[in-house]
């Protein structure tokens, strides 16, 4: 693979890993929560993954390009953000060692990781519209191989950026319970946004 795409496609993605949205916001809400990093951030890049095999397959051409498919995904993601912003609102997060999930709880924290980032339309976009410009159909690589491998880099980039999000929110809020509880509240917030500016969004449209 021609390794001039292949350094322009990192530059891309991290300049849009590293743009706060819905994955920040849980990866902080999670940071906040004892044992809940790694799964949340797991769960993050599980839907990315599903959205890599897709790609793979050729299936997120065919839901990107249909409108009726596209709107459904958009408006089920928009409401499963909204959701889970009012739960992270309405439920308060609780520093200390008394905060450890159950291992039920690490594995619903995955469950909604994965609804996150398999939910969001924006990932259906990024590997519809960002993917085809970076790959060289006549190389010597087949295009599925290409596609696995600049998926492999996105989701690397995102647990490495998310992860650190998570243990920097974990590392500067925990001794500042009214900090922490302000960030919280901002990350609900911005799920609910960010849910809302996509439901808006696609039924303007």
């Amino acid at each position: 693979m021609d390794t001039t795409k292949l350094t322009a496609f990192l530059a891309v993605d991290l300049l849009l890993v590293f743009t706060p949205g819905a994955d920040w916001a849980y990866a902080i809400s999670a940071g906040l929560r004892e044992r809940a990093i790694v799964p949340a951030i797991a769960g993050l890049i599980a839907g990315y993954a599903g959205y890599t095999l897709l790609a793979v397959a050729g299936l997120v051409v065919l839901v990107a390009s249909s409108p009726s498919m596209l709107t459904a995904l958009t408006v089920l993601g928009a409401l499963y953000l909204m959701w889970l912003g009012q739960g992270v609102l309405t439920h308060q997060v609780v520093l200390g060692a008394g905060a450890e999930p159950t291992g039920s709880s690490r594995r619903q924290i995955m469950l909604k990781g994965f609804g996150i980032s398999g939910l969001n339309p924006k990932a259906l976009l990024l590997y519809f519209s960002l993917f085809p410009q970076f790959i060289a159909p006549h190389s010597g690589w087949p295009v599925g191989a290409q596609i696995g491998l600049l998926g492999t880099f996105h989701m690397t980039i995102c647990a490495a950026v998310y992860l650190g999000v998570g243990l920097l929110a974990r590392t500067v809020l925990r001794t500042r319970p009214s900090a922490a509880r302000a960030v919280t509240r901002t990350s609900g917030a911005m799920m609910i946004a960010i849910g809302g500016f996509l439901l808006a969004e696609r039924l303007a449209g």
